[in-house]
């Protein structure tokens, strides 16, 4: 397999409460799945946030070694709350990689940008690489992105990963899985995700389908 999603599996009854949550309000349509021009990872460049995103917290600071990078698509919507939330759930997806990349389920970025059950299904996926000394490289993108509001400091993000071009690569040995491509490699996420009193928007929910026909190219 590709980059294993251990997010992948959640209750169908977690997935329709999600759901109600993001058709509860606002406009804008939403979709699942587990990278923005101006918040790209790569080399040793940290992962900023987008200029739509609240700069009042004190923000951790989130770096990916050289040859492993996320591209995120679908950053503005002419909105600025909605860019703001987008840019906050590209960065709470790059909070897991960094905490993978950094060999710790207990950064500060991890806890920064979730919350609740979010942040128990992130220190659960992260750990599920340590525990296999994986770690990744390549790119992996990030399409499709939708946000809805369901309130002032609410909402759902629906998008898309395509795994394709990133691969599991063993934190010791240095060796690769290069995989071939297949349904497998895209994956559909539904989030949930909350403003919190420094104005960032914290994922608090997260379910995922892998090899869902929605994110299929």
């Amino acid at each position: 397999m590709r980059r294993p999603r251990l997010l992948t599996t959640a209750a169908a009854g977690v997935t329709a409460a999600l759901l109600l949550t993001g058709c509860g309000g606002g406009g804008g349509g939403s979709k699942s799945n587990d990278k923005i021009p101006g918040a790209d990872a790569g080399g040793s460049a940290s992962a900023s946030p987008s200029a739509s995103a609240s700069t009042s917290a004190d923000r951790p600071k989130i770096v990916f070694p050289s040859g492993a990078k996320n591209v995120f698509e679908d950053q503005k919507t002419g909105d600025v709350t909605k860019d703001a939330v987008l840019a906050d759930s590209a960065l709470s997806v790059n909070s897991m990689d960094d905490a993978i990349f950094k060999g710790s389920a207990s950064t500060k970025a991890l806890g920064f940008y979730h919350t609740g059950k979010a942040l128990e299904a992130a220190i659960t996926y992260v750990q599920g690489y340590l525990d296999k000394r994986y770690t990744w490289i390549g790119t992996t993108r990030y399409f499709d992105r939708k946000v809805t509001l369901s309130r002032a400091d609410a909402a759902y993000v629906t998008y898309c990963s395509d795994e394709s071009k990133s691969f599991l690569k063993d934190r010791k040995t240095g060796k690769v899985q290069n995989t071939p491509t297949s349904a497998d490699s895209y994956v559909l996420y539904h989030t949930s995700l909350a403003k919190n009193a420094e104005g960032v928007w914290q994922t608090t929910n997260i379910v995922s389908n892998r090899g869902d026909k929605a994110c299929q190219p």
